[in-house]
């Protein structure tokens, strides 16, 4: 398996984070070729492990993800685990734009995680991600993929935090209708 395909993996993860804000990633970026821009790449071919550290730049079509460092792993099974950290103000961030439209999502947190196997994305403190003018933000993003569900807490890794300032915050704005209070673009009559 070549060292883009397993980066690949990882790039999956702002595909997939854009599906749980309901917006549709680029298709056409699956085809695109993987770029990896870094101070350092570490391979370890017999563990399956490679680390992008410094200045990580990942790109693939409209894709990009900004962060630190990248760990990518591979279990027995071929299946790939990414793990992306740190970055500008030590969060890590990606940038995807929407398909068929002229909208971008973007997200961040201090850690991104994303499971090929179980095809789950992470987002751990001061998670946030915005698609058009909707936005969600938390301690905690976790976007199941298989399920087409997702969560998002007050607290570290999946927990609610009771009796504290910190909530979770989601903006979802009015999607535009026609002159007969249809949604705009459905056909509907």
């Amino acid at each position: 398996m070549t060292l883009a395909r397993i980066v690949s993996s990882l790039l999956l993860a702002g595909v997939l984070l854009a599906s749980a804000t309901a917006a549709h990633a680029e298709r056409a970026d699956r085809d695109k070729p993987v770029n990896i821009e870094a101070d350092r790449v570490t391979v370890d071919d017999k563990n399956k492990v490679q680390i992008f550290e410094g200045r990580v730049k990942l790109t693939q079509g409209t894709l990009t993800i900004l962060s630190d460092k990248v760990v990518v792993t591979q279990d027995i099974e071929g299946f790939q685990k990414g793990v992306a950290t740190g970055g500008q103000g030590g969060l890590a961030r990606f940038r995807q734009k929407r398909e068929q439209k002229e909208e971008w999502v973007d997200g961040e947190a201090e850690r991104i995680e994303y499971d090929a196997k179980t095809d789950l994305v992470q987002l751990f403190n001061r998670a946030k991600v915005v698609s058009g003018k909707d936005d969600v933000s938390g301690q905690y993003i976790n976007y199941d993929g298989y399920n087409e569900t997702y969560l998002v807490t007050n607290g570290p890794n999946a927990t609610v935090v009771q009796n504290t300032e910190a909530r979770v915050k989601v903006t979802i704005q009015p999607k535009k209708q026609d002159a007969a209070g249809k949604p705009a673009g459905t056909g509907q009559r």
